[in-house]
């Protein structure tokens, strides 16, 4: 594991599926978000990147997505490839049938459209027939059977891990060959966050789907994901094996509330803060 690591730690383990080679990302022509930021996602592998709100997690997929324009924004630095090839300059819709789908943070289902035709609309790219595409609809009512009773129903009227569901699911008729998901957790309880990871766990295990996800949630996170980036500030600060970044005392300390001494109290702040600034 590193800190301001040249070469991600997964490059090591398997070949890279996904490349992001010293980005960097500028708003309005002005603010600076990102600050080289690089990572890789190998092949049929989940990859989370971690930290605080503002640290730079979405802008990061968005930058991988080509959704930055929309928002002013711009990757003035750097390259990202997918399989072997450049795509920060291709357009959304060119690298969804490239096969990467992003999933976007506060899930954005269609409000009046049912669950069924949320989906529907995830296969927009592929030029296939009725028949094939209710297979894949049922292909996806089998990962989220809570859907399937709520088919028939507006979105807009299905509950916050439901509409998660026709997110996810909505990406999942694209066939996409990776997925990069926002804060898949936000706004859930528990028991439902455990159940998202778990579906995301078997797509990745059964379909083979890659997976590049943000999340604030660290503790659920390393224990689903292979690998992990922690942003900072627009920052790798650090990176390696999730199994490693769970057990590492900073990242305990900083990210999950946690040291070898157990909880920490807020008038300890300022040694976190001076301790940041020594692994910066």
């Amino acid at each position: 594991m590193s800190q301001h690591a040249a070469v991600p730690q997964v490059q090591a383990d398997s070949k890279s599926y996904l490349s992001v080679n010293n980005v960097e990302v500028i708003y309005d022509h002005v603010i600076l978000v990102l600050k080289g930021v690089s990572l890789e996602v190998p092949r049929g592998k989940i990859v989370a990147l971690l930290g605080a709100n503002g640290a730079g997690k979405t802008t990061t997929l968005k930058a991988i997505s080509n959704l930055l324009r929309s928002e002013r924004g711009d990757v003035t630095k750097g390259s990202i490839e997918f399989d072997g090839e450049r795509v920060d300059r291709l357009t959304p819709a060119e690298l969804v049938r490239r096969g990467v789908c992003q999933v976007m943070e506060g899930r954005h289902c269609f409000q009046h459209l049912t669950v069924d035709e949320n989906l529907l609309t995830g296969a927009f790219s592929r030029k296939v027939g009725r028949a094939e595409l209710n297979n894949d609809l049922e292909k996806v009512y089998s990962y989220f059977p809570r859907l399937k009773d709520r088919r028939g129903s507006q979105s807009g009227y299905t509950s916050g891990g439901e509409q998660q569901m026709t997110a996810l699911g909505r990406a999942l008729m694209a066939q996409p060959k990776m997925i990069l998901l926002d804060e898949p957790s936000m706004g859930l309880a528990p028991q439902l966050v455990e159940e998202i990871f778990e579906i995301v766990q078997s797509l990745n295990q059964k379909e083979g789907v890659s997976f590049l996800l943000a999340e604030q949630n660290t503790t659920v996170a390393l224990r689903y994901a292979d690998f992990g980036y922690i942003l900072e500030n627009g920052r790798v600060m650090m990176d390696g094996l999730a199994s490693d970044l769970a057990s590492n005392e900073d990242v305990k300390e900083f990210y999950l509330g946690l040291s070898s001494s157990g909880h920490k109290s807020f008038r300890d702040i300022k040694h976190y803060r001076r301790r940041k600034r020594w692994l910066a």
